[in-house]
């Protein structure tokens, strides 16, 4: 079990009876600044609760008085400078699988099977936005701010706001906030469509989000999974790809015990009741 395992920089917590697991940033002295630990820990605790059949969806919170403060930039510093070689191609070769690693730790958000859904309080500052473009859906704080700030300490943001942002809230709203850096609020983050909820308070957040992810856990898995899964491969396709795409999932999943399961649960006017994963 997922749970079971003893964690530097996050907890995990769950799942509980609905299926509803939470993965907790846990470096509350440091703001929740990525470092090492986290980018080796996120990964691999959310493929492990992927892995878990109990396990329906999983909430990304974080401890502390803010969500995620960006990557640390001691940490940053010693990337950048760390291969011994005076070859200058194999120094920036070493550079390029380490952003790979780094990239690849959010991306696990999108691989995993089941939806994930970000919490967000407080400061949600560069790295920060890379990792929760990466999850399914988006909820805040009023008092949650945001800001894409690669280009104030003169970075190129790599690790996925780029490529998933502009999908998100349009090019023009992505390219204005990449290139300016400003600050913007949770109200404007719910405007621009980057979050699909603002709640006055933490504690209000936290119990929202527990309902939404509660409610989504109560439905079939696999066509939870399926929607998932359709829509991450829709989102870079054509409509006539993504429409093939569909059509070849539902071939090979629509037939399944949740599909019956749910018809008997409507005629009976009953609530379902689906297998694990």
């Amino acid at each position: 079990m997922a749970a079971e395992r003893v964690w530097e920089s996050v907890k995990v917590e769950g799942p509980d009876s609905a299926g509803v697991a939470t993965l907790t940033l846990h470096r509350p002295s440091r703001f929740n600044a990525l470092n090492p630990s986290l980018f080796q820990e996120i990964p691999a605790a959310i493929r492990a609760l992927d892995m878990d059949p109990a396990v329906r969806v999983v909430i990304l919170n974080a401890a502390g008085q803010h969500f995620c403060s960006g990557i640390d930039l001691s940490f940053f510093t010693t990337v950048v400078g760390s291969d011994a070689s005076t070859c200058l191609g194999r120094q920036r070769e070493k550079f390029r699988r380490d952003v790979k690693d780094m990239q690849d730790a959010f991306t696990a958000f999108e691989e995993c099977r089941k939806p994930v859904i970000a919490a967000i309080h407080g400061a949600c500052i560069g790295g920060g936005i890379d990792m929760v473009t990466a999850c399914d859906l988006r909820y805040c704080t009023e008092n949650a701010n945001f800001s894409v700030k690669e280009v104030d300490v003169a970075i190129t943001a790599d690790l996925g706001t780029l490529q998933r942002l502009p999908k998100l809230i349009g090019h023009g709203s992505a390219m204005e906030l990449a290139l300016t850096g400003r600050h913007f609020s949770g109200p404007e983050a719910k405007s621009l469509g980057l979050v699909q909820g603002v709640l006055p308070s933490k504690t209000e957040l936290d119990a929202y989000v527990q309902k939404i992810a509660s409610q989504i856990a109560a439905k079939s898995p696999l066509a939870v999974m399926g929607t998932k899964a359709v829509l991450i491969k829709s989102r870079d396709m054509s409509v006539a790809q993504g429409l093939d795409y569909v059509g070849l999932w539902n071939a090979a999943m629509l037939v399944s015990e949740d599909l019956e399961e749910a018809a008997l649960a409507k005629m009976q006017k009953r609530t379902p009741k689906f297998s694990k994963l």
